[in-house]
């Protein structure tokens, strides 16, 4: 999994094309996500070959995840050539099954 910052989210985020990009938005006060990580990190051995896995700790990044406009964590988004084309929110993730039917529905479109 890649960790981004404020000076790679650019390249390994906005501007990659050649699939698409998960990002696992996460803080370092918040429980759930410190919790879900290993399976999060888990699940891109699983779907890595069609989705790009990433995470950004907003304990570093905080105006980027808010230009993102990531209020709440955990927050997790699936880019596609830049776009956000999927967001899954702290009050829908309850599990890490919840996370890994976020990512299989996308995924299966691929």
């Amino acid at each position: 999994m890649i960790e981004l910052n404020k000076e790679n989210f650019e390249g390994e985020v906005l501007t990659y094309t050649e699939k698409p990009v998960f990002v696992d938005f996460w803080g370092d006060k918040c429980e759930i996500c410190k919790e879900l990580m290993p399976g999060v990190h888990g699940l891109e051995e699983k779907y890595g070959d069609k989705i790009k896995f990433s995470s950004l700790n907003i304990s570093t990044a905080r105006r980027l995840a808010i230009g993102q406009k990531v209020l709440g964590l955990p927050t997790m988004i699936i880019y596609k050539n830049g776009e956000k084309v999927n967001t899954i929110t702290a009050d829908k993730i309850t599990s890490l099954e919840d996370v890994e039917s976020f990512i299989k529905t996308y995924y299966d479109t691929l």
